[in-house]
């Protein structure tokens, strides 16, 4: 199994256990930004199930087989679930934490792939991380 494909698998599992936590603070948030932060963790979790997808998908491109069971991703996943209910703005500043450290990650794989010639598994993520990043400024922007 190539590096590469290595790597997206570990990102794959990563990305569950993101939407996951994102699932857990769209069903649980409270307080005065119930309504904004409900939809917010709504648009994500979508997002992030697009992300799933494409990430296996690609994967299965390059000749490699995505994890596919819960148990593998939580073996693998460098993330950890949120066992917590934590307050709204906690959930805020924990996604945010989430998305810098999955943005570090895909500007990481993303170099090795272009390095690789591979430019379509770089084109993926860092069009993820352009999505991120103007998601992490309007969040920056709730915590002013």
């Amino acid at each position: 199994m190539s590096k590469t494909i290595q790597e997206l698998d570990l990102l794959l599992a990563d990305f569950h256990v993101f939407y996951q936590n994102l699932r857990n603070y769209h069903w649980n948030v409270t307080g005065p930004q119930f309504f904004q932060l409900h939809e917010l963790f709504e648009k994500l979790y979508d997002g992030v199930s697009e992300h799933i997808d494409n990430l296996a998908e690609r994967i299965l491109t390059l000749g490699g087989e995505p994890t596919h069971t819960l148990k593998g991703y939580l073996a693998m996943a460098t993330l950890k679930e949120d066992e917590e209910t934590p307050a709204a703005m906690t959930m805020v500043d924990r996604v945010a934490e989430t998305m810098k450290a999955l943005n570090q990650r895909m500007l990481e794989i993303a170099g090795q792939a272009a390095d690789q010639r591979d430019p379509g598994t770089a084109m993926m993520l860092e069009d993820i991380v352009a999505d991120y990043e103007k998601t992490l400024w309007m969040i920056r922007a709730t915590r002013s």
